[in-house]
């Protein structure tokens, strides 16, 4: 993630000091969009494997940055500043070295997660003079919060993948545009394993398909 850090403020200190220079060919905005996502969860412990579907919906907000190459091309980076929660999950398994020790057989796990930082470096290109595809790579923090039976923790990892949308951009005003697009997302697979078991949790297939809105000004 410091990479991509790194490359979001380089982007915004180039940008900036190519407009103090009266460089042309900036796009700065904001985004609104709405999205769902689907994945599947699988627990694995001891012997025993618990898989689960998942689907839900997710409103957030991003900033983007792009620089426009020629009269179609276009580079840029979107940024989520804020974190997506996922609900908490619930599950009560059995402990079978517990009851065979004599303790309680069953223990409570909860599990819950959020997505951080998530961001897209991409590249566009104009089909029309108003109609747009973009790809890009995805990359987000996933951040573990649990509560297990066993006292076990996991560690935070991250997801990279890939995206692609299709959109429809319209200028007005004073080099002011806006833009309605949709968007299709694939983060693949992650796992984590506990602390002090070989418990091992895993987010399979992560895909989201969104719709945004965006407001921007070209400099």
């Amino acid at each position: 993630m410091k990479k991509i850090l790194i490359t979001l403020l380089f982007f915004f200190s180039t940008f900036t000091f190519a407009n103090a220079l009266g460089i042309s060919g900036i796009n700065i905005g904001l985004s609104g969009q709405m999205g769902v996502f689907h994945a599947t969860g699988e627990e694995k412990e001891q012997n025993e494997t618990i898989s689960e579907d998942a689907t839900g919906l997710a409103g957030y907000g991003s900033i983007f940055v792009e620089k426009t190459l020629g009269d179609r091309l276009v580079i840029g980076i979107d940024y989520v500043p804020t974190a997506l929660e996922s609900e908490t999950t619930e599950i009560v398994v059995d402990d079978i070295k517990a009851a065979a020790d004599g303790a309680s057989s069953q223990q409570t796990n909860k599990v819950q997660v959020d997505f951080e930082d998530l961001t897209t470096i991409y590249i566009g290109a104009r089909i029309t003079d108003s109609m747009y595809i973009k790809a890009g790579l995805v990359q987000v923090d996933i951040i573990t919060n649990e509560s297990l039976g066993t006292g076990s923790t996991y560690n935070n990892t991250d997801m990279d993948g890939t995206m692609f949308g299709l959109g429809f951009n319209n200028e007005f005003g004073n080099s002011a545009f806006y833009r309605i697009e949709g968007t299709y997302m694939d983060f693949g697979s992650a796992s984590v394993t506990a602390s002090n078991t070989d418990n091992k949790v895993s987010l399979k297939d992560l895909q989201g398909a969104t719709a945004k809105i965006s407001i921007g000004k070209s400099f």
